[in-house]
This record gives C-alpha cells, sequence and structure tokens, in this order.
C-alpha cells in the first residue's frame, strides 16, 4: 500500500535539450546570421522545437513541463535580458532591434566586444557572463517567459517555468568594466529582489502554478554572508503574497551548508540532486528534519552522463524520501541539456552496449517508470525493474569493459613515468637552443577553419562518393594552404591545421580501444556550437599511430618548427561520457598511457614541439574544495604521465580556455608544461596577472585574439593586450596566440586576425627593443 506522499508521486524534468533531432535550432540561427532566414522564421523554428519537446515530454508520462529552459544561445544571457541587465556598449543594439542585440551581447560585433564566456560549473556548457556594477539599474522584461509559459499552456499541459535563481546570478555575474575595484555583484540582490518578484507575478498572472528558481551556485562552497544573502533572497520572495509557488532547484552536487538555509525558507518546494556526491543530501536532510509540509523534486537519475539508472537502487533511496516532505516527485539530477536527445537513433552502436545507454528521452522514460512505481507500488513496473537488472548484469560482465594487459600496464605505473628526466631551467635553455625562435614568439592553438569543401569531403568518404586516396588528398591540399599561409603572415611555430580531425576528443576516441562514438549525440557546448562527445565503455588502449602522419607531412612543408597536437587525458574524460563503474583517476591513467605512446612516436619521428592540450583541467574541479586535491593529484599525474617521456629538448606545450582560473594556478605548475596557452582576450589578460601572482615560472600564452567572436581585433588592439600581458609575464617568457582553435571561424576574419597578431607582436618587439 502506497503513502499518500508516494500516492502523489509525480515525473517532471529541469529542461531539455534545444536543438532538435537535426539540430534545426543550429541551422536556423547561423542561416539568421548569414541573412539566409529572417526574424519571423527563426522564431517559428524556435516555437516548432519547444512544441516538439513539450509534446514529447507529455507524451512520454511527464506530469509537469518546463518552460523557459530553451534559448537562442544561453539561459544565463537570457536572465540577463529578463532582469534589464545590459551593458552599456549593448544598449543601443537592443533598443534598435532586441534580436540582433541579444546575438550581438553573444557574439560581439566588429566594434563591439561580447560578453565574457565561461564554463557552467563543472560542465563543458558555456555561459555568457552578466556584468554588473554600482550602477546597474535592473528592470523586468518577462516577456519570453510569460510568452513559453503560454504556448505550453494553449497546448493543454501542466507547465513550470524555469529561472536562474536571483542569489546564483549575482554570484555568477563579474564586475563591469569600470566598477570599484572590489565590487561584489551580490551586494545587489536588494536592487534585483523587487524585478524577480514582478517576474513570478507576472507569471501567476499568466496562470502559472508553480515556478523554478534554480540555484546551483549554492553546491559550492559558500561563505556566512553568501548563506545570509540566500536566507534574505528567499525570505523576501516567500514573502510576497502575489507569486506562484516557489520551487527552489539545486544540482551537480551537494548542498552542504545551503541545505538548511533552503530547507527553512518561506517557499513550497525544493529540488535536489541525490546521484554521485550529491547522495549526500539524503543524509542532509534527514539531519535537517527533511521538508515537512513542503514538495521534495528528487533528483535520482543522473544528468550529465549516459548509462542507464539502477532503478532498484533509486526506488530505495525514493523510499526513504517519503518520510521526509510531504510530495515526492522524480526528475533527473538536472537539466538534460547536457545529454543527447535519443540513444535510439544511434543505428551503428553494438546493439549490447545501446542498452546500457540512456539519452534524454531514455532518461525521461526512467523518470516516468520511477514515478509510477513510487506512486503505484513496484508491482506495476515489475517488467520495467527486470529488464534493468538485465542490461545492468550485462554490463558489468562485458568483456568490453575489462582488458587485463591495460590494467597491468596502469598497474605497473611509477612516479619516475611521471616526472620529466631534466628541471624546467635546463630545458628550457636546451629548447630556446633547439628552436632558435624570436622574442615574443607567435603561434596558434591549433585548428584552422573546417572549409564547407572539407565537411563536404569527410561527408563524401563516409558516404562512400569518394574514396580514401580522394579524401586524403583534399586533407594534404588543406595542410599545404595552411602551412603556406601561416609561413607567409610570419608566424614562428606553426601547425598543421587539423583539417582531418572532426572533433578534438571524437577524433581520438575512434582511434583508441574502450571508446565509442555516436552519430546523432549531439549536445550544446555554446551558441551553436554542438559537439558529439565520445562515450567511454571499456579499458583504453592506442592500437597505432593517431596523429604522426599527418603532422610529419606538414613538417616536411616547412623549415620552421611544426607542433604536434593531442588531446589531453583529462579533457579526453571530461568531453567523453565517462563510465561510472570506476574511479576517474584509474580511466585517466589508461588514457595517459595511450597517449603517452602518441607523444613519444611524435618525438621519434622529429616532431621538436608537441601540445597537448587541456582545456578542461579547470571545468572537471570538483565543486566543494573538500574534494578538489584528490583530483589534482590524479589529473596532473595524469598529464605528466603522458608528456614526461621526451627528452629536455622536445618543448611540451598545452592549452586551457574559457574557465576561471586563479583555483587551479597551482595545478598548471604541476603539470610541468613547458609553455601554456590560455583564454585571456575577453577578461583582458587576468589569467596573466594570476599566473604572476602565483610566481608561475614557465613559459605562458594569454590569447590577444578572441575566437569565440566573428569580430577581427586590430593590430593595435592585440598589442596593446600584449602590453597589458608584459606588466605580468617577462618578455622572455610571453608567447603571441589566439584564445582557442580556429576551427570554427572563416578563412576571411582568420588571415585577417592572425596578420593582426603577427603585426602586433613585431610592434612590441621593436618597442622592447628600442626601451
Amino acid at each position: 500500500m502506497t503513502s499518500k506522499s508516494a500516492a502523489a508521486a509525480r515525473a517532471t524534468v529541469y529542461g531539455y535539450p534545444r536543438q532538435g533531432q537535426d539540430r534545426e535550432l543550429k541551422r536556423a540561427i547561423e542561416g539568421h546570421w548569414k541573412g539566409r532566414v529572417d526574424a519571423a522564421a527563426l522564431r517559428a523554428t524556435a516555437a516548432g522545437l519547444r512544441r516538439a519537446n513539450w509534446l514529447q515530454l507529455a507524451g512520454a508520462g511527464v506530469h509537469e513541463v518546463p518552460t523557459g529552459d530553451f534559448s537562442y544561445y544561453d539561459h544565463v544571457l537570457d536572465t540577463s535580458v529578463m532582469v534589464g541587465a545590459i551593458p552599456e556598449r549593448h544598449r543601443a543594439a537592443v533598443a534598435a532591434d532586441p534580436l540582433a542585440g541579444y546575438f550581438a551581447m553573444a557574439r560581439g560585433t566588429q566594434d563591439v566586444a561580447p560578453l565574457e564566456m565561461t564554463k557552467w560549473f563543472d560542465t563543458n556548457y558555456h555561459y555568457l557572463v552578466p556584468e554588473l556594477g554600482p550602477d546597474t539599474v535592473f528592470a523586468a522584461d518577462s516577456s519570453k517567459q510569460v510568452a513559453e509559459f503560454r504556448e505550453a499552456a494553449a497546448l493543454g499541459l501542466t507547465a513550470r517555468p524555469v529561472l536562474v535563481g536571483p542569489v546564483t546570478y549575482l554570484l555568477l555575474a563579474k564586475p563591469a568594466p569600470g566598477a570599484p575595484a572590489g565590487f561584489d555583484p551580490l551586494t545587489l540582490l536588494d536592487r534585483l529582489l523587487p524585478v524577480y518578484a514582478q517576474v513570478l507575478a507576472e507569471l501567476r498572472a499568466a496562470g502559472a502554478g508553480w515556478v523554478q528558481l534554480d540555484e546551483p551556485a549554492l553546491v559550492q562552497d559558500r561563505t556566512p554572508a553568501e548563506l545570509g544573502a540566500t536566507a534574505r533572497a528567499y525570505r523576501d520572495l516567500g514573502a510576497l503574497t502575489d507569486r506562484p509557488q516557489l520551487l527552489v532547484a539545486s544540482y551537480f552536487d551537494r548542498l552542504g551548508d545551503a541545505l538548511p538555509v533552503l530547507a527553512g525558507a518561506p517557499v513550497e518546494g525544493l529540488a535536489l540532486d541525490f546521484t554521485g556526491p550529491a547522495a549526500a543530501n539524503l543524509d542532509a536532510l534527514a539531519a535537517a528534519g527533511g521538508l515537512p509540509g513542503k514538495r521534495l523534486v528528487a533528483g535520482v537519475v543522473d544528468g550529465p552522463n549516459v548509462w542507464i539508472n539502477d532503478l532498484q537502487k533509486s526506488l530505495a533511496t525514493l523510499g526513504t524520501l517519503l518520510g521526509l516532505a510531504d510530495r515526492v516527485d522524480v526528475a533527473a539530477s538536472c537539466s538534460l541539456l547536457h545529454v543527447p536527445l535519443d540513444a535510439t537513433a544511434e543505428k551503428d552502436v553494438d546493439p549490447q552496449i545501446l542498452r546500457w545507454l540512456a539519452f534524454a528521452r531514455q532518461k525521461t522514460a526512467e523518470i516516468v517508470t520511477l514515478a509510477e512505481g513510487l506512486a503505484r507500488g513496484t508491482g506495476t513496473i515489475a517488467g520495467e525493474l527486470a529488464a534493468n537488472r538485465a542490461d545492468l548484469a550485462s554490463r558489468a560482465g562485458s568483456p568490453i569493459t575489462r582488458d587485463p594487459a591495460v590494467r597491468s600496464r596502469a598497474e605497473a605505473v611509477t612516479d619516475a613515468d611521471t616526472r620529466r628526466s631534466q628541471p624546467y631551467a635546463e630545458r628550457a635553455a636546451a629548447q630556446r637552443a633547439h628552436l632558435g625562435l624570436p622574442l615574443l614568439p607567435t603561434t596558434t592553438v591549433g585548428s584552422f577553419p573546417q572549409t564547407a569543401e572539407l565537411r563536404t569531403a569527410r561527408a563524401d568518404l563516409r558516404a562512400g562518393r569518394i574514396g580514401t586516396a580522394g579524401y586524403e588528398e583534399r586533407v594534404r591540399a588543406e595542410i599545404r594552404e595552411v602551412v603556406s599561409f601561416q609561413e607567409k603572415a610570419g608566424i614562428d611555430v606553426l601547425v598543421h591545421g587539423e583539417p582531418e580531425r572532426n572533433d578534438m576528443v571524437q577524433y581520438f576516441a575512434e582511434q583508441l580501444t574502450g571508446y565509442l562514438a555516436t552519430r546523432h549525440g549531439w549536445v550544446q557546448s555554446y551558441g551553436t556550437r554542438y559537439v558529439r562527445p565520445p562515450v567511454l565503455a571499456g579499458d583504453v588502449s592506442r592500437p597505432g599511430p593517431m596523429t604522426v602522419r599527418w603532422t610529419s607531412y606538414a613538417r616536411s612543408l616547412s623549415e620552421r618548427p611544426v607542433k604536434g597536437m593531442l588531446t589531453g587525458p583529462v579533457t579526453m574524460l571530461a568531453w567523453s561520457f565517462v563510465r561510472d563503474d570506476q574511479p576517474l583517476g584509474d580511466t585517466a591513467r589508461q588514457v595517459a598511457l595511450a597517449l603517452r605512446d602518441e607523444v613519444l612516436d611524435l618525438e621519434a619521428a622529429g616532431t621538436p614541439v608537441i601540445q597537448v592540450d587541456e582545456p578542461a583541467l579547470r571545468e572537471t574541479l570538483p565543486l566543494r574544495a573538500a574534494d578538489r586535491a584528490a583530483y589534482l593529484a590524479w589529473a596532473t599525474e595524469a598529464f605528466r604521465l603522458s608528456t614526461s617521456g621526451v627528452r629536455p629538448r622536445t618543448q611540451i606545450h598545452t592549452h586551457m580556455c574559457y574557465a576561471e582560473f586563479g583555483d587551479v594556478v597551482r595545478a598548471i605548475d604541476d603539470l610541468d608544461a613547458d609553455v601554456i596557452s590560455l583564454e585571456a582576450a575577453r577578461s583582458h589578460m587576468q589569467v596573466a596577472r594570476e599566473l604572476a601572482a602565483h610566481g608561475y615560472p614557465r613559459e605562458a600564452g594569454p590569447g590577444v585574439y578572441d575566437i569565440h567572436s566573428p569580430r577581427v581585433p586590430s593590430a593595435e588592439e592585440a598589442a596593446d593586450l600584449l602590453r597589458t600581458g608584459l606588466r605580468a609575464i617577462p618578455a622572455e617568457r610571453l608567447w603571441v596566440n589566439p584564445d582557442c582553435g580556429l576551427k570554427t571561424r572563416g578563412w576571411p576574419e582568420t588571415r585577417a586576425s592572425l596578420e593582426n597578431l603577427v603585426a602586433a607582436a613585431r610592434t612590441v618587439r621593436a618597442e622592447l627593443a628600442s626601451a
């Protein structure tokens, strides 16, 4: 017999993939940018995708669908528009054409820089950072939120608008240009709350019974002042009389000290994560006395990963939660934005492995099954439970997941395998003599534009319209063009441009055992940039060289140094859907050993500079400080294991982008790379100052060209950034490079921007010589 709270159990989700089955949103937005799709057609496409999502969710048995989670670019940017936090430099554009102004904030224009972009907590999703100052004036604009709620309600659906909560919004913000030193955006809370009150009132007037306020920033370590601000925010919002019922949601980790604050707030419900490290929320909720009289939305299905749920285990958790709240509903641990849409579209995946995978639609089915079992008893889902047990057993016992040779090699690793043979100072002298580079050497991060011709050739190869020989000749032609351009532009350390690569992780995953690739597993990274994270299903090894042939071909075309380009072990994990049946550090060591083989083969082939990119080092940092030391220990060890077998004169580079680096500066030092390039253009060289404050002793290239915007920085703009960098990093250790790879850019802007970058380096070199 079910309890009252169990009988009321409902299924819901916090958010859903935006792009559509065939990335229709991406095509519509990019068509709009190119003038082929007008605003009305873009809005119609978006409305159709929202409608399809809601109907799919409702048809699957979801009782309450989310609204407001859909976005043309980013939901944090949408929140900035909702509260009127438009930077001064964008206000005229937004006033003239709100849609064009919105995209200008996201991407910039030739004359106006965009908002800074960084990672959304520990995911690979990027958000646009709000810029706030003491003179910021908030103003409510709930038109998007109200309109999308009404669209769902018109379909006869029970809908719940989802908003970024006010505390998280302010904690994610940065001081606007010109704000006083030490300005804290959280001091604007009392100014922001009336705007949220107005939005809530307007949603209630539109018919919303519940509104979800997402506060994921509260799963991070928060100060007493921040917790006090949280208590004040929800005291004031809870005291409003003209509002819907409030559901405050957190995800990605345990709430810790914020849990009793939210449990005691005058709101009607909490949504909590109960997966992974956030499973600690269960005991903490019991210790806090539960949520008597309130609704609990229990995130028991892993939202950011793709493995099937252990239904019996989740039901046990839900059963325990029944005694802690007036009503328990079932959800994923976070928005399903972070997983692909539908696993059944993957016709090329081994059917055995496919049984182990759950994308957004499969997770929705799991949520509905769990809600059914909770509400009506496990007898009603006996068939689903039996099938789930069989699938879990199939995975646990499969030879796909374990390779004894790989495990033996990983167990034999010693500390000496993770250390270079000479300290940096001695290596640096050997490298300078070997490479003969000028002061302020110029290079790029790796990839060059993936042209339409390249994408067509790749598609033709897959479809059998051309053979391997024809495809490889197209790749060689592209490498010749890239090398020729770099030589003419005056770049000092060249790259081959990576024309053969589809994605910096997928390309390697397709050549390593243990990984599998998808055809339709697209996940949004930022804006219209979608990636297909590979799935790490078993033990990892390298059957043969992966990059040596193309790097060697590029080297044959030039007398200048050419970098070998690899993706590092942490990023290979972070940008994949990782296995959840062993510690991440064990998997990282396996990947590192496979990459070590490639690094040594590149060196043996005569490659003088090898770059092992780790853009995900910071994003994978645990959200709680107590968990970070263990992560950084295995993450930095994995990088060093990949790179430490080379001779002193072989220069090891790494690259990181679009994250807050202050928390990992010591770890960056522990990588023991000879040169690191980092994103710096949008943040005006902040990372250079962070490296200097740490006393970072090696060479660094803080980027002077923001490649995530189509604008072309002038030579003087790049020179100004270099001069700023020189105030933190000595000239003999400063490199000149873009923020990131150039894959997503077009050739005209790439040529102009890199020519300006080289000109800037020459200008500043001359200034240094004459000083």
